[in-house]
This record gives structure tokens, C-alpha cells and sequence, in this order.
């Protein structure tokens, strides 16, 4: 499956109406991009998870666009595309894929909740509070090792399975 396909698809995960508690193909997407194609190259899925941020915010949600609201995020993106470069490009397997699975999708939930934490005024600002917003946001932590871990077992592992399944060619000449 092409990266810039499978970016594509997570596109649209975001985008589709959906009641799955961020159950989307970015954190595979990224990391998989990240595994099979240059970083020079990283600035296209950045740009397109950048303006589908801003398609979200403004239109799905109705809400004022900030760039520095955002910027935790666009460096998570990033991340995610050298992880899947360092973990998972020149040695594939499924401990590394099940290790970029749970770094990507641990370090997203305790970055992204800790922002929503410090910088809302969702949650009192104690102890309390950040361990609050933390197990509100369990249900989505879930769905996204599940979607990364679908999504990568996907993207690595069908050409893998096709490879498999196609007549193996025998040497009539020996």
C-alpha cells in the first residue's frame, strides 16, 4: 500500500463523521510513512494533517482556529514519521511494529491530554484535575493503539500476505 495513500485514509478517518473515539489512521498512517519513505518527503502528510486540523476546527467544530493551539500536535506528527524511520525502516517485525503502536499512541495521550489539561479551563488545575482528565480520555487512548495497531498490521502485513498467497514460480530447468 502506498504512505501517501495510506495518509489519504487517514485523512478521511478524521474527517468522516464517526462516534469511535478517535478511532482514525493517523498514528499508522504517520508511522508508516515514516518507515517507507524519505523525511525529506515528510512535509507533505505534515502540510495535509495541518490543513485537515484547520478544516476540523473551523468548520466541523465551529471553533477559532489558533496555530499555537496546534503546534504540540504538528511536532507529535513529526514524531510519529521519525519513529516509524528509526523503529520500523530497515528491520520489520512485530515487536517493533507493537513498539511503535504503543510509543506513538502513549506519547499522544500523555502529551496531547496534558495540553488539554494546562491550557483549558476544562479541569481545576491540581493533581486531581490532570489525573481527571487523563481517565476521561482513556476511552480514546484505547481506540488509538487499537487503530494504529489495525492500521499498521494492515499496511505491513497484507503485501506480506499477498507475497504468500501468490503461485510461488518453479524452475522447470535442473
Amino acid at each position: 500500500m502506498s504512505s501517501f495513500l495510506l495518509v489519504l485514509v487517514a485523512i478521511v478517518s478524521r474527517v468522516v463523521p464517526h462516534t469511535w473515539l478517535n478511532f482514525t489512521a493517523v498514528g499508522g498512517a504517520l508511522i508508516f510513512f515514516g518507515a517507507r519513505r524519505p523525511l525529506r518527503q515528510a512535509i507533505v502528510p505534515l502540510v495535509l494533517m495541518a490543513c485537515t486540523d484547520y478544516y476540523l476546527t473551523v468548520y466541523a467544530y465551529n471553533y477559532a482556529f489558533h496555530v499555537q493551539g496546534y503546534l504540540l500536535t504538528w511536532v507529535w506528527y513529526a514524531a510519529a514519521i521519525v519513529l516509524g524511520r528509526i523503529l520500523l525502516r530497515d528491520q520489520m517485525s512485530v515487536v517493533r511494529a507493537g513498539s511503535a503502536t504503543l510509543l506513538s499512541a502513549t506519547s499522544f495521550f500523555a502529551v496531547s491530554n496534558y495540553a488539554v489539561w494546562a491550557g483549558s479551563g476544562m479541569y481545576p488545575h491540581s493533581i486531581a484535575g490532570l489525573a481527571t482528565c487523563y481517565a476521561a480520555a482513556l476511552p480514546f487512548y484505547r481506540n488509538d493503539v487499537v487503530s494504529t495497531a489495525l492500521v499498521l498490521g494492515l499496511a505491513f502485513g497484507l503485501p506480506v500476505l499477498a507475497r504468500h498467497m501468490a503461485p510461488q514460480e518453479h524452475n522447470a530447468s535442473a
